[in-house]
């Protein structure tokens, strides 16, 4: 069930990321997410895109270092500690968080919160168990 990201390293330079959102829009790539974190060299851009492959092939064909990570969804009701629950819960089976991001949905009261583990089934696992609905590429691209 997990999702597909694009993890993209970009140079840390004034106009890198409008070249790189230009170049995917001129191919009809839809963003769905995205987080970006800089470093004082590079910047890491997390995207969901509708078309995963697509948007690999056409980034590293522009010579950007792009690769593709899954990762886990989780949806999420609009209500304070929603998310606390969702990391208490993968913390109490000792599953780490490395990072997440959240976005809201088109069309419903709730957010999609995306996690990167080390083991997505574990994570999925113990989530489900716990009554949480997860969410698929399928469910984002709607």
């Amino acid at each position: 069930m997990a999702i597909q990201q694009l993890t993209v390293f970009l140079e840390n330079k004034q106009g890198r990321l409008a070249e790189v959102t230009r170049l995917l829009a001129k191919n009809n790539i839809d963003l769905r997410a995205l987080s970006i974190a800089d470093t004082a060299e590079f910047g890491i851009l997390r995207l969901i895109v509708s078309d995963t492959e697509k948007a690999k092939q056409i980034l590293a064909a522009d010579g950007t270092l792009v690769q593709i990570t899954d990762i886990v969804g989780v949806r999420l009701s609009d209500q304070p500690g929603e998310l606390a629950e969702v990391l208490s819960t993968l913390d109490s089976q000792q599953i780490n968080v490395e990072y997440l991001y959240a976005f809201l949905t088109r069309t419903e009261n709730s957010a999609y919160v995306v996690l990167r583990v080390a083991n997505n089934a574990a994570a999925e696992a113990t989530l489900q168990k716990a009554g949480f609905q997860l969410v698929c590429a399928k469910d984002i691209a709607s």
